[in-house]
């Protein structure tokens, strides 16, 4: 860790937290819709949060602010205690690249390159050397069981195996927390629980926190807890 996590936020642990978050858009009318209504979250350290809730509830809005590619109309987020709203667009951008890892419902891997060098370049980006980014790599390539993969490009990969280069570059830079939007919505049932199982494993082995948007039950049930996007609030769902 590149931080003392047991000094944050009061001496607790808590890697990603929110306070009052609010997020407004201008509507086509000109009038402010609120999509965001005092959001509150408290994430520990290692713990998983599925959150779910009908299309259109605001749920990736929400994901977004959480990891620093948006910015709050009110309210706060601190990831490792930082404030993000209060950085600069270079110092932000380094919060983000080193302390969050993204994985979403499409791969978005970089398709000109190999499955190694896709999951090299958040560590090149965050200032890394060569050496060392390729090392980080391979180790994780390897822990995604993709070793034999490292020389092939997206096209030349299966959906589930594109999706583990993904988790493995999300993780390249050993985030403090990973937000994973939908991260199986397109890949069939068996790949899917294939997914869930190398997520879960992978966050317990590396005490990272978790927070995944889905519609998927089974995905949401191994979460620690599960809330509900409603109305603009988080609250206890009762949905699994």
């Amino acid at each position: 860790m590149r931080f003392a996590m047991s000094n944050l936020f009061g001496g607790q642990v808590s890697p990603l937290k929110t306070r009052n978050l609010t997020k407004s858009f201008i509507g086509g009318d000109g009038k402010s819709i609120d999509v965001l209504r005092g959001v509150t979250l408290d994430l520990s350290l290692g713990e998983a949060v599925a959150i779910v809730g009908a299309s259109g509830a605001g749920k990736s809005t929400l994901l977004h602010l959480l990891g620093a590619l948006d910015r709050p109309t009110d309210g706060q987020v601190l990831l490792g205690g930082r404030e993000v709203a209060q950085l600069g667009e270079t110092e932000l951008a380094s919060v983000r690249n080193q302390y969050v890892g993204f994985v979403f419902q499409f791969h978005h891997l970089l398709r000109e390159f190999t499955a190694l060098e896709n999951v090299m370049m958040p560590a090149l980006l965050a200032g890394v050397g060569l050496r060392g980014a390729q090392e980080r790599a391979k180790m994780l390539l390897r822990e995604v069981g993709l070793s034999k993969r490292e020389s092939h490009k997206p096209r030349q990969l299966s959906g589930g195996e594109q999706q583990r280069v993904a988790v493995a570059r999300a993780l390249v830079n050993e985030p403090i927390v990973l937000l994973a939007d939908e991260p199986s919505g397109n890949l069939d049932t068996k790949t899917s629980e294939l997914l869930h199982d190398l997520i879960f494993g992978l966050r317990e082995r590396r005490e990272v926190s978790f927070v995944v948007v889905t519609h998927n039950r089974d995905l949401a049930e191994r979460a620690d807890q599960t809330l509900t996007l409603e109305a603009g609030r988080l609250q206890p769902s009762t949905q699994v």
